[in-house]
């Protein structure tokens, strides 16, 4: 009797474990879908015409930290499933709505303040009205987040960069997605989930340095006004690329671009 009564708990902790998981990949799934949602909201604002971008900016950045609300009441909801070890146990379950959580508030703070977010800032964002951590965010996750938002980055960069301002940002996050790539390729062989990402975040970079060469030697060569410029670049881009906006763009220096003008 004594061992059927052993093995009913062990039942019943094994069915709490696996209710609990469960419950874990919900929440994941929700807030991967609500950052996501920021994402493209981050995006939407971006791509509206705006005499002003350091108020676009400033004004996508605020709307994304508001939406980012939500995210956080669902982590407050989901800690005391997450104490402890337990957290370590379950950890594979919310390890990608972290992943794009960092993603989504690094793209946010991009644009509020032209750096990346902290470690500390994360976590911070992560913790109750009185600064205590829902759980300890694993830095593999935020690093992951770091190397995904490059690839947000480069479709910023190229989506506007005709606009008033994008060949200014263009060339600002050039160098940002370079300095980030550059710091996470020494933390690649450490952590195989960046390791992985990092061929990404080399092909969002190319793209990126690709449009900002084309812009900068199509600037020096012609004494344009810049709305001429900008409409020049922007066809450019139509015409090399069929509308995609994440191609590279050194065919705008080539000999039949120099023909059309």
């Amino acid at each position: 009797m004594a061992y059927q009564d052993m093995f009913d708990e062990f039942k019943k902790e094994f069915d709490v474990q696996n209710d609990r998981r469960e419950s874990l990949i919900k929440a994941s799934r929700d807030i991967t879908s609500l950052s996501k949602k920021v994402i493209f909201l981050l995006h939407r604002i971006m791509n509206e015409d705006a005499q002003d971008p350091s108020a676009q900016s400033k004004r996508a950045s605020e709307s994304g930290m508001a939406k980012l609300r939500e995210v956080r009441a669902i982590y407050a909801k989901i800690k005391v499933e997450l104490q402890s070890d337990l957290f370590w146990r379950h950890h594979r379950a919310i390890s990608p709505c972290l992943q794009e959580y960092v993603e989504a508030i690094s793209f946010a703070w991009y644009l509020g303040h032209s750096t990346l977010v902290s470690f500390n800032q994360v976590q911070q964002e992560l913790s109750d009205e009185n600064g205590v951590p829902f759980f300890p965010l694993p830095l593999e996750d935020y690093l992951c987040g770091l190397s995904d938002l490059t690839g947000e980055l480069m479709r910023l960069a190229i989506s506007g960069i005709a606009r008033r301002g994008g060949r200014d940002r263009a060339r600002k996050i050039c160098v940002i997605v370079r300095e980030c790539k550059t710091e996470l390729d020494k933390c690649a062989p450490h952590v195989r989930e960046v390791r992985k990402k990092q061929a990404v975040a080399a092909e969002s970079l190319a793209k990126i340095e690709d449009a900002v060469y084309a812009t900068v030697i199509r600037t020096s060569e012609y004494d344009l006004s810049d709305e001429i410029l900008d409409c020049i670049i922007s066809r450019s881009i139509s015409a090399g690329h069929g509308g995609n906006s994440q191609g590279s763009g050194r065919h705008f220096c080539s000999d039949n671009a120099r023909e059309d003008d």
